[in-house]
């Protein structure tokens, strides 16, 4: 089957490689040294799955329409990303591998002729150097649209996308996006701190402020109207629990997601974004937050900081100590 695959950073990279290891004929667009480096010496992956080599056609821009396309930019560069891409890709399926909430609704409205899904992926992986992408964690990834259950073209493509990886099609696609949402309020601290996601649940006081932020966004989801999508090991009655738990027994649960990582260290996207010197899409995660409290007429304060502390890494290119973040919450997190 001929599949694009629209980004070539961690997990662009990532899936193109292992598609291609399946058989699948892969394009893949990048830009810059990124784009040079492929087109000279290919994609090469290492760590949770195995070691792997693979050479797919690299342009700037499709110019042909392949049997599918997968959408691997960051949140906040998925709109320009597709809109260069559309003259190709409409019409053909679409799949949307990207956190946050928009992703696939933001395809549907730039590619009015084609089906488009969306991918929830667990896959953990390291961005090295252009072509070069190291995986941390070797997980599911789960295939989805809408809220209902998984219609036959779902079930199609995630056995095409299966012979690369593991993947399953949920229904309630939308409600796995908020569960999913809920795990990437990993992300913000280590952007913040520079450390390790690991080495951030493994601090105490940070570890109260992220499992703040999480029970946080289960409230938000509550608050609007969400049933949440089984996602790993969490369900809707899982994070409703979790939801009125006092902190100190909530931070079980950002324990548990660290030990399904392993001891290799998980930086998170977040902070290999601020690494590689880009805008991250910290609006897209705990921003999206702070805005759908905003709808539900309630506040996320603890996002908001999150989302601050974030910009201000990113403009300052300064971790900040774990004490300093700490201070930013003076009323503390309960």
């Amino acid at each position: 089957m001929q599949i694009a695959v629209i980004g070539a950073g961690a997990l662009g990279s990532t899936f193109a490689t292992l598609l291609a290891r399946a058989g699948h004929r892969v394009t893949v667009t990048a830009r810059g040294r990124a784009l040079d480096v492929i087109r000279e010496e290919g994609i090469r992956l290492s760590g949770g799955f195995g070691d792997t080599h693979c050479r797919p056609i690299a342009l700037e821009r499709l110019t042909e329409t392949p049997d599918l396309t997968l959408v691997c930019t960051k949140a906040h560069d998925a709109e320009a990303a597709i809109t260069d891409n559309a003259s190709a890709i409409n019409g053909s399926p679409v799949i949307v591998v990207q956190n946050g909430l928009d992703g696939v609704t933001t395809a549907a409205r730039l590619l009015p002729d084609s089906e488009c899904f969306g991918a929830l992926t667990l896959i953990a992986a390291h961005y090295e150097s252009p072509g070069v992408v190291r995986v941390t964690t070797a997980a599911p990834t789960y295939l989805g649209r809408d809220s209902g259950a998984a219609d036959a073209a779902t079930r199609h493509w995630q056995a095409v996308l299966g012979t690369a990886v593991p993947t399953s099609a949920e229904g309630n696609f939308v409600g796995a996006q908020w569960t999913k949402l809920v795990v990437n309020m990993l992300n913000a601290l280590p952007a913040i701190t520079g450390l390790s996601v690991q080495e951030v649940i493994d601090h105490p006081g940070l570890r109260r402020v992220m499992t703040a932020s999480m029970r946080e966004a289960v409230r938000v989801a509550r608050a609007r109207g969400v049933t949440f999508g089984q996602l790993q090991g969490l369900d809707d009655r899982r994070l409703r629990a979790f939801a009125v738990l006092p902190l100190w027994a909530g931070q079980l649960l950002p324990l548990r997601l660290r030990a399904r990582m392993g001891a290799v260290p998980n930086q998170g996207s977040t902070l290999q974004s601020l690494q590689r010197g880009q805008v991250t899409e910290i609006d897209y995660l705990n921003g999206a937050i702070v805005r759908a409290a905003t709808l539900a007429g309630i506040s996320a304060p603890v996002s908001a900081v999150l989302t601050a502390l974030v910009h201000e890494v990113e403009v300052s290119g300064i971790s900040l100590t774990p004490d300093a973040v700490l201070a930013r919450f003076a009323g503390g997190c309960r």
